[in-house]
């Protein structure tokens, strides 16, 4: 993203995909524009959060019209660089690791998993979902190799920490971190960490205390 959009606030930034992708699917239904009211009833989201989102971009509708579908949906590709192919690594294939693996990003093409790898995978590889599967040891060739520049990380939480230190030490740029660890790393490195289980406990809060504005 531009220096520009590096300053739209966090919270904004994790809904563009979401916006992408129902934009996506009204131009997919041949609708031509669509208002804030409209993409709120669709994706569950304020019309007041969806309005302060997009006056973060400038003017991106007008009054009276709404916003025309095939413009935002060509202005949000560009702003998340959809056009650019992203190759990304998957270290831990495990369970969840297993089911990354078999969606390997469906819906979106330009984003695919190009290797994975797994102490249980031998240092020459293996295939799983198409996909080949190495021995750890094999990271840094493997990563510099394929250019690879973000890592999904679904690993043991005991060995997170030093698979991110190998990771820092070639230059990756961004980790996924499934486990519970809070990662040291340094400031270029973007670590984007979700833990399951706070999200469950987050979701039973809101059941509990009739939050209704969770969809962030």
């Amino acid at each position: 993203m531009s220096e520009e959009t590096s300053k739209i606030p966090q919270a904004t930034s994790k809904r563009l995909p979401l916006y992408y992708r129902f934009l996506q699917n009204f131009a997919n239904a041949g609708k031509k524009r669509v208002s804030s009211s409209e993409l709120s009833e669709a994706m569950k989201i304020d019309a007041a959060t969806i309005r302060r989102d997009f006056s973060h971009f400038g003017a991106l509708g007008r009054k009276g019209y709404g916003y025309d579908v095939q413009y935002l949906v060509d202005f949000f590709r560009q702003t998340l660089d959809q056009d650019e192919e992203t190759d990304v690594a998957l270290i831990g294939v495990g369970s969840l690791g297993n089911a990354f693996l078999k969606y390997n990003f469906q819906k979106n093409h330009n984003t695919r998993i190009v290797v994975a790898f797994d102490p249980k995978a031998p240092l020459d590889g293996k295939s799983i979902s198409g996909i080949p599967v190495y021995h750890p040891d094999k990271i840094e060739e493997k990563i510099k190799e394929l250019g690879v520049e973000v890592v999904i990380l679904t690993v043991p939480s005991r060995v997170a920490q030093e698979i991110t230190d190998r990771l820092v030490a070639i230059g990756l740029k961004g980790i996924l971190n499934f486990t519970p660890v809070r990662l040291a790393v340094p400031d270029w490195l973007r670590v984007l960490t979700i833990d399951l289980s706070v999200e469950l406990q987050s979701l039973i809060y809101f059941i509990k205390n009739d939050v209704k504005d969770s969809q962030i």
